[in-house]
C-alpha cells in the first residue's frame, strides 16, 4: 500500500511540473528593449502584471493630472489592484478595470476631482491609443480607482475624462486583452482576465519610445 502511495504522489509531482501553473511575479524583465525592476519606491513608471504572465510597462504624467496619478500611486502602494480583473472590454475602444467588485459599480473610498476640460481643469492629453484614463460616473468628480487603458484612438473622450499616462510597451498584451471573448452584452468578459498585481518599476535604460 505505501508503495502505490508513493507512486501516485510522485505521477502527480510530475503532472503538476508539467502542467500546473504558478502566478509567479515577474520582478525584472526586459520587454522590447525597455529593463524594469520593481522597486517600493513611488515611481512615474508601472507594471501591469496579468495572472497569465502578461505584463504592460506605463509612463504616469503628474504634470498634466497630478491629483488622478497621485491617487493612483496611493492605490499602487497599498496594493489595492492585487487580484482586481478588467471587467469591461469593448475591442477597438477600451478595457477597463480597477473596480474590487468587478462589476463596474465598485470603487475606492476617495473620490477625487476629475482633470480634464469638461470640469475646468487644462488636460491636453488626447485618448489616443495605450493612454489611460479614469473611469467615472455622470458626476465629474466621482472616479475613485477604476481606469480604461484605450485600445484604439477615442479622441470622442477628450475632455470629459482625465488621461493620465500612457503605454510605453505591452501593447501586444493591450491587443490580447482586448480581443478577449465578450457575452452578448458587447462588453462583459466571458471570463474576466485577472490582474496579478499593479507595482512601481524603475526603468533601467533610457529608451522610452511610445509605440
Amino acid at each position: 500500500m505505501k508503495k502505490k502511495i508513493i507512486i501516485s504522489m510522485s505521477i502527480l509531482m510530475i503532472l503538476c511540473l508539467g502542467g500546473c501553473k504558478k502566478n509567479t511575479p515577474h520582478t525584472e524583465g526586459t520587454i522590447d528593449n525597455i529593463s524594469y525592476k520593481e522597486t517600493e519606491e513611488k515611481s512615474n513608471f508601472i507594471k501591469i502584471e496579468m495572472k497569465s504572465g502578461e505584463i504592460m510597462l506605463l509612463e504616469l504624467y503628474p504634470e498634466i493630472a497630478p491629483i488622478t496619478v497621485e491617487n493612483f500611486q496611493k492605490l499602487i502602494s497599498e496594493k489595492f489592484y492585487d487580484n482586481l480583473t478588467f471587467h469591461r472590454i469593448i475591442e477597438g475602444f477600451m478595457i477597463q478595470g480597477g473596480d474590487p467588485n468587478g462589476t463596474g459599480m465598485g470603487g475606492s473610498k476617495d473620490k477625487i476631482k476629475g482633470e480634464f476640460k469638461e470640469n475646468g481643469i487644462q488636460n491636453d492629453l488626447k485618448h489616443e491609443r495605450g493612454v489611460i484614463s479614469m473611469a467615472r460616473s455622470k458626476d465629474m468628480d466621482s472616479a475613485s480607482s477604476q481606469f480604461f487603458i484605450c485600445h484604439k484612438d477615442a479622441l470622442s473622450l477628450d475632455g470629459n475624462y482625465a488621461a493620465f499616462g500612457k503605454l510605453i510597451k505591452g501593447y501586444e498584451t493591450l491587443d490580447e486583452l482586448a480581443s478577449t471573448k465578450v457575452a452578448n452584452d458587447g462588453e462583459t468578459p466571458v471570463k474576466k482576465p485577472e490582474i496579478l498585481s499593479i507595482r512601481f518599476v524603475t526603468i533601467m535604460e533610457n529608451e522610452t519610445e511610445k509605440n
